[in-house]
């Protein structure tokens, strides 16, 4: 009788980590200063909307390393160096991984999730905007410091139906079912015409390794929106500031937009007077021309 042969019993499955945020490496003195923050930081939700508020005014969102062909570093002292201790920004994954690790730096606990950029399409496209989930008193807290489109401006309850005002914007969160039943939960902002569709994301847990995949493709392929142009914004109460390329646009919460063509030698001064963004010489040289390049290419 030939002899039977046992499988070796599957090890049991690991329970899955929390995320590392890289909290310990954080320089909070310097971070409280580039946003101008005195208050409290006691993890309490005052403090999470106090300081939600201040790095959404006072750091921007900018793609120049993307749009120059630079990598963009994960890494916290790489994000610290270029976000907080020079007058520089960034896009979704370096602004929210750098708020994930103040936060727990600070005593919240984070989670992270991912999100499909809708901006009023239907489209299906690919999880590429990173967000946070912040649990506090059995209540998680929806933040996003990063979002280049129609950003909030202070943490939104993940509540289904959950509907904010912040200075003049509405925004509005609903859970829904995707076509495979998956739950699935949409931001949405109010214009003049009703609510629209910014990105939709599920609570599936990510962690800084799978934003370091995503984000290889967000500032490397040719076909991200973020590399081969130039993208600022910047976001108050009362005004949403935009400039792509030589465009620069402000739009209000009515939806009046008025927008102008800068010249390239107009560029550095609109760059660091009302985005706050000074890139060093070579790179504002190389900016510059690329920006004034697709601008003629447009033109077209």
């Amino acid at each position: 009788m030939p002899e039977t042969r046992r499988s070796p019993a599957a090890a049991p499955i690991a329970a899955a980590r929390p995320a590392d945020w890289g909290g310990a490496g954080v320089d909070l003195d310097a971070y409280l200063a580039r946003l101008g923050h005195t208050g409290g930081t006691a993890p309490t939700l005052d403090t999470l909307h106090a300081l939600h508020r201040a790095h959404a005014a006072a750091i921007p969102f900018e793609n120049i390393d993307p749009a120059l062909g630079h990598p963009v570093s994960l890494d916290i002292g790489d994000i610290q160096d270029k976000l907080v201790r020079r007058p520089r920004g960034g896009y979704c994954y370096e602004h929210n991984l750098l708020l994930a690790a103040v936060l727990e730096r600070l005593g919240y606990a984070v989670t992270g999730y991912v999100a499909r950029v809708r901006m009023g399409s239907d489209q299906v496209r690919p999880t590429s905007h990173a967000l946070l989930g912040v649990d506090l008193d059995g209540r998680t807290w929806l933040a996003d410091v990063g979002f280049g489109g129609e950003g909030l401006l202070e943490p939104l309850p993940r509540r289904d139906g959950a509907e904010v005002r912040q200075g003049g914007w509405s925004f509005r969160l609903d859970r829904m079912a995707a076509a495979d039943g998956t739950a699935m939960w949409v931001l949405r902002s109010l214009h003049p015409d009703g609510w629209f569709d910014l990105h939709s994301f599920t609570l599936d847990p990510q962690h800084p390794a799978d934003y370091a995949v995503r984000n290889h493709y967000t500032a490397t392929h040719p076909r991200s929106p973020f590399t081969g142009q130039l993208l600022c914004q910047r976001t108050g109460p009362e005004a949403r500031t935009t400039l792509r390329d030589l465009t620069l646009a402000t739009t209000t919460p009515d939806g009046a937009t008025t927008e102008r063509t800068l010249t390239p030698a107009e560029l550095p001064g609109v760059l660091r007077d009302t985005f706050g963004i000074e890139p060093d010489g070579p790179d504002l040289a190389a900016i510059t021309r690329l920006a004034a390049r697709d601008a003629v290419a447009t033109a077209r």
